[in-house]
């Protein structure tokens, strides 16, 4: 006779952790979340039935309230500095003392979930929310159990996110009352003192960065990935603002992420199972995948609705311009990948908005360059959009994403350029910035000239085009691109005084060396070196 197995309750479950929270909710519908969020007065309604939420103080992340608990596993495989803060394991037992402490009289809202969509690697990881939408947010962005999988879900990882817990800086030895700190050999995340819920996101994205590269030989990625039908797949990593979400939720092809991926022997998946997308100027016509997702239940973080109505003014940044939309893939519809995986990537695409104007639209990468630009991260910080900008700001952020790795870039460039050279991979440069000059002078680059660039390079019909080649940058440009103006393709062109051009090409250029040079000029070979500009 077969005997059934008693598994724990989550309530048991929490308790062994030493939680034991006033009440838990497990598993929520989305209607039901969207109903506790109301009662909260947390949530309103738009006329698309998208829950419209106040991220209060904090509009995005905090990178400097960020922590890693350092112990014998990280003391010698993080990579310490600026970005990867270290906390002490007595601190940390002192903030998760308290916060257990915190929850005792309090309901909380638990959700088991999937980071990757690889069976092979992914973690199953528990949700510990006192927000109800928080919860929601975390059934949008990860990857959702099956009921039979809920059955027997042991966790990897646990997060608790305590927006109204705040850390006692001379007691948990960090220097503000909100913080995030990950806990590696634990394999825990705590999160207090902030409501911003794209914490809970990033977080999972650094653990993950860690245990991929470290564990599973997997290269871990900031990046979008999208696919044709027939399996050839893209990938682009952009930081934000450089058109990475908008880029890969292209109505001609099939998103399978736009965020953050993983590359196996097999090829690559998603780590998650919705999207974040920034909703500033968001526009049906031109990010008409995105806009068709906004529907019941679409998170809409710090928007504005129009005086007087529930419809959003997606120009309004009076809040932030860090507005989000977070949905789940099954939103799409029909545009999305169900398996979260594809096969390895034909071309991948390195995005910069580039608010100097020097870069060109497009340009196809050596190995060489593609390891360089890589690690250099480059983007640019334009005028307005932070305190004291006055002019155009160089920004880099080694591998694209620099506040979520963990582990020295030069692993991630490693990883990247041996997938690279194994898989014969294409690699693009691609400016979505500016042309025709600097901030104040030059103009966006158009949405729809970029998007065909992109679909030429995809459809390979950038392989046997005549290429020039870009002084100073040593960049292949092409030519020709049908549909797209022959002029725009080499950016020196756009400029009304090309030695004005030349002035400022060389301005960059010397920020792109001595940037390379102070923080990757010992770590890496002289051809990856040689990738860079030349003065």
């Amino acid at each position: 006779m077969e005997m059934s197995v008693a598994y724990p309750t989550v309530e048991e479950v929490l308790q062994s952790i030493g939680i034991s929270p006033k009440k838990v909710y497990y598993q929520l519908s989305v209607p039901e979340l969207i109903e506790d969020s109301i009662k909260e007065n947390m949530v309103y309604l738009s006329d698309r039935g998208a829950c419209v939420v106040d991220t209060g103080q904090f509009t995005g992340r905090a990178p400097k309230d960020r922590f890693i608990v350092r112990d014998e596993l990280t003391a010698e495989s993080v990579d310490w500095g600026s970005v990867n803060i270290p906390l002490e394991p007595e601190h940390f037992d002192h903030l998760l003392e308290d916060m257990k402490e915190f929850i005792k009289e309090k309901e909380v809202y638990v959700r088991d979930a999937y980071a990757g969509a690889d069976p092979k690697y992914r973690r199953r990881v528990r949700f510990i929310n006192t927000y109800p939408w928080h919860n929601l947010f975390v059934h949008h962005l990860f990857i959702r159990p099956r009921r039979e999988e809920l059955k027997i879900f042991e966790p990897d990882w646990y997060v608790i996110a305590l927006p109204n817990f705040k850390a006692v800086p001379e007691r948990h030895g960090v220097p503000h009352e909100n913080f995030v700190v990950i806990n590696f050999s634990r394999r825990m995340v705590i999160i207090g003192g902030t409501a911003y819920a794209g914490e809970i996101k990033k977080s999972i994205f650094s653990v993950m960065n860690f245990v991929l590269p470290y564990k599973d030989n997997v290269l871990s990625m900031h990046c979008s990935a999208n696919t044709d039908k027939a399996g050839n797949v893209a990938l682009f990593f952009g930081l934000s603002g450089t058109g990475k979400t908008t880029l890969s939720s292209d109505p001609e092809r099939l998103l399978i992420g736009d965020d953050e991926h993983g590359w196996t022997e097999d090829g690559v998946f998603n780590i998650e199972g919705g999207c974040y997308a920034k909703s500033i100027n968001l526009d049906p016509e031109k990010e008409p995948v995105i806009y068709k997702a906004i529907r019941f239940g679409t998170i809409l973080e710090n928007v504005k609705f129009f005086p007087g109505t529930r419809t959003v003014n997606y120009a309004d940044a009076s809040k932030t311009e860090n507005t989000r939309a977070a949905y789940p893939l099954y939103y799409l519809d029909d545009s999305y990948v169900p398996s979260g995986m594809g096969d390895h990537p034909k071309d991948i695409f390195f995005l910069t908005y580039d608010a100097y104007g020097i870069l060109p639209p497009i340009a196809r990468l050596t190995e060489e360059q593609a390891m360089y630009y890589f690690l250099l991260g480059y983007t640019s910080k334009v005028a307005g959009t932070e305190m004291g900008v006055k002019e155009p700001q160089p920004s880099f952020s080694g591998c694209f994403g620099a506040p979520f790795m963990p582990l020295p870039h030069t692993v991630y460039a490693e990883m990247l350029g041996e997938r690279i050279g194994k898989h014969n991979v294409r690699v693009w440069l691609v400016n979505t910035g500016l042309t025709g000059g600097p901030y104040g002078v030059g103009k966006r680059m158009s949405l729809p000239h970029t998007r065909r660039l992109v679909r030429a390079a995809m459809k390979g019909e950038l392989d046997n085009v005549p290429y020039t080649t870009l002084p100073i940058f040593n960049l292949r440009i092409p030519e020709h691109v049908p549909g797209v103006p022959d002029e725009i393709l080499n950016p020196r062109n756009t400029w009304a005084n090309p030695e004005e051009y030349d002035r400022m090409a060389r301005q960059l250029a010397k920020m792109f060396i001595e940037h390379f040079q102070k923080n990757y000029a010992d770590k890496v070979n002289d051809s990856i070196l040689a990738g860079g500009p030349v003065l």
